[in-house]
């Protein structure tokens, strides 16, 4: 039996997790790649970072975004929520203090879900190869859509 998440139960799903499926418009062409995420709860939104590249370019030029994330046990036991927003690209201090809450609050998740708290960035997100700053974004949440699958009852 397939169901619909509340919005609470969405919201409390984004929260449990920090890997999802970030999908953009690139010209004609839809690309979708994993990315490290944190749900903001004070400012109900989405924060990453990124190198500058593809991404980040094309979600400058076409800044409508969707993000993914699931938890799949089987093809029977499932969770997916859907978050369909804008891209803001965060400069100066904003970004700045956005990423250092993107660490901290991807620090609390692994602890809280997982037991075990990194202690740097690198441990649970991509490495910056480049020595220049990162790209620090925040998605707006336009709508959010859920749904988990069980055979249980």
């Amino acid at each position: 039996m397939i169901v619909k998440l509340e919005l609470s139960e969405c919201m409390a799903f984004l929260s449990d997790h920090s890997i999802g499926h970030l999908g953009y418009i690139s010209g004609r062409s839809p690309y979708i790649v994993p990315i490290t995420y944190y749900y903001d709860q004070e400012n109900k939104s989405i924060l990453s970072y990124s190198a500058l590249g593809h991404k980040i370019n094309a979600m400058r030029s076409y800044e409508h975004v969707a993000l993914q994330v699931e938890d799949i046990d089987s093809m029977s036991e499932w969770r997916s929520v859907l978050v369909n927003g804008r891209f803001e690209e965060l400069k100066g201090s904003t970004a700045k203090k956005s990423l250092h809450t993107f660490a901290q609050g991807v620090q609390d998740t692994i602890l809280r879900t997982q037991g075990e708290k990194p202690e740097f960035i690198k441990d649970f997100s991509s490495k910056l190869e480049m020595e220049t700053l990162p790209i620090v974004f925040r998605i707006h949440i336009a709508d959010i859509v859920g749904k988990y699958r069980t055979v249980r009852s």
